[in-house]
């Protein structure tokens, strides 16, 4: 799943869930809701036929609607876990380090696209760290991890103590079909899914802007044309009577029904008309449409929230009312 600035609808700087260049390498439903199962993923519910350890029992749904399923959301932070590993390592090299799966991408140095995930439970030790920390110095690279916190709790004191500070750590917030809202496209504005070159070249010219990053070149369309042909969905906001490009997310490509919204991007001179909200819900309908049961994605500022939750989205909630987040943390350039 990195983040950059993304400045929405409103103009107010906000921080999105888009890898820079995301095209070239991917990783980016109420918080209390009370899901009865997936057909398709047995595993992600509770059924009632399993013994429970007693210390376990006072986190089950006891028929309140404001109170989650631990079981469920036990699995839930576990399979967006699963699936930000999956997806770092579309398109880049990888490499097992102790407990972590390094990634390392074969075209860029930005350190969005370079990142180690730790597996859960993972307890490492001063050599495992040192060893992932020279892995990346030898190819030039920063130091960098993304993961759950909770399912690795013992790893960030280990990256502390070797040198490694805090990037921020963002709430994780899903939506599941029938949470998604519909949301007004403003007014000459229309929406589409790309397809042709110019459609691709707007797409990631309009997010390139967004994120102040200079011109897309041909490999950036390339890659995104890429990233839709191995199952991703974009959608490019555009004038409907000139086609000037808007704003633009994408939906990375779906593994066990899952994806995340990244790169939501809306052009400065775009921007306060609700175009950001707009292309989060239309992604939205276009990946459960496509079969996907679960979206996710990370939120850092307030008003980024606002938008996604106008949308459909709300944060994961753990027992302590604490909302489930993913740290980025990494080994500042000595």
């Amino acid at each position: 799943m990195g983040i950059l600035p993304v400045l929405f609808s409103d103009g107010q700087d906000a921080r999105s869930t888009r890898r820079k260049k995301v095209f070239v390498g991917w990783a980016s439903c109420p918080s209390y809701f009370w899901i009865v199962g997936w057909a398709s993923c047995p595993s992600y519910f509770w059924t009632g036929k399993m013994p429970v350890p007693q210390e376990e029992k006072k986190f089950l749904w006891d028929g309140h609607p404001a109170r989650p399923n631990y079981f469920y959301q036990k699995s839930m932070e576990s399979r967006i876990q699963a699936y930000l590993r999956f997806a770092a390592s579309q398109q880049r090299d990888t490499e097992h380090i102790g407990p972590f799966l390094a990634t390392f991408s074969p075209h860029s140095t930005n350190p969005y696209l370079n990142y180690a995930i730790p597996e859960d439970g993972a307890t490492p030790s001063l050599a495992d760290v040192n060893a992932l920390i020279a892995a990346y110095s030898d190819r030039d690279r920063q130091p960098r991890l993304e993961y759950v916190t909770k399912l690795a709790p013992a790893v960030e004191e280990a990256l502390i103590s070797a040198g490694f500070t805090v990037e921020g750590r963002l709430p994780l917030m899903i939506c599941t079909p029938g949470s998604e809202k519909l949301l007004p496209i403003p007014p000459e504005i229309e929406l589409i899914l790309p397809v042709s070159d110019d459609e691709l070249l707007g797409t990631v010219a309009a997010q390139n802007e967004a994120y102040g990053e200079a011109a897309p070149s041909p490999e950036d369309v390339d890659s995104l044309r890429k990233t839709l042909a191995a199952g991703g969905i974009a959608v490019l906001a555009r004038v409907a009577a000139t086609g000037e490009p808007a704003g633009a997310g994408i939906c990375t490509p779906p593994q066990n029904q899952t994806t995340e919204i990244a790169g939501i991007g809306v052009r400065p001179s775009f921007r306060r008309r609700g175009i950001a909200g707009a292309l989060t819900a239309r992604l939205l309908r276009e990946a459960f449409d496509a079969g996907v049961t679960v979206a996710f994605l990370m939120t850092l500022h307030e008003q980024e929230f606002r938008v996604y939750t106008r949308a459909g989205f709300s944060a994961i909630v753990s027992e302590g009312c604490a909302n489930d987040e993913i740290l980025h943390i990494s080994l500042p350039p000595q």
